[in-house]
């Protein structure tokens, strides 16, 4: 594993402005098309090439140990990814040897409450952290349906015009898993 920039070391500042929201706002709905979609290779340009997509398991705790229920960052995850791993993964979709995505399934990703705030890094560079809550609507075959809920906290950098997601932490509502599979990105 690369190192990343740990999210203690970003210092984060006001909301965003409408403007800059707006702009946020069709970045995370254009992602949820490329997905939809399966447009998977257009899908991993929105992110940059040190990317750390990463979903840590849950444990049900009792309300004082709640600061152990989600895994540290060296313990199970449901994702461990870097760009290299997810665009291997891309490949595999395309070349037909993913038995657990052929034929490959449908879905629908609704992405809610945006909330987006200015950061800086550990070397005063501007970054921009977004929270965002989905629901991800997975279907195949004739009666195979999973629906996956959770929350997503991202570190964007601002490239150009566009951003690029340097840092995806997905933390997913449950503790076992619902489906036969997560072939499924969020």
């Amino acid at each position: 594993m690369t190192d990343y920039l740990r999210r203690e070391d970003i210092t984060l500042g006001e909301r965003v402005n409408a403007d800059l929201y707006y702009k946020l706002q069709n970045f995370y709905y254009d992602e949820a098309y490329l997905l939809d979609e399966s447009r998977y290779v257009d899908w991993l340009e929105c992110f940059d090439e040190d990317l750390s997509y990463w979903a840590p398991t849950r444990t049900n705790r009792l309300r004082r140990q709640q600061a152990l229920s989600i895994s540290e960052r060296d313990g199970l995850s449901f994702y461990d990814e870097t760009y290299d791993s997810l665009a291997w993964r891309i490949r595999r979709f395309d070349s037909g040897m993913a038995w657990a995505e052929d034929p490959p399934s449908r879905t629908r990703h609704l992405i809610t409450n945006i909330a987006a705030f200015h950061g800086k890094d550990p070397d005063d560079n501007q970054v921009i952290e977004v929270r965002s809550n989905f629901l991800v609507w997975r279907t195949r075959l004739e009666r195979e349906q999973d629906t996956f809920v959770g929350t997503r906290t991202d570190l964007l950098r601002v490239n150009e015009d566009s951003f690029k997601v340097f840092d995806r932490r997905i933390l997913l509502d449950f503790n076992v898993l619902p489906s036969k599979n997560i072939s499924t990105f969020f």
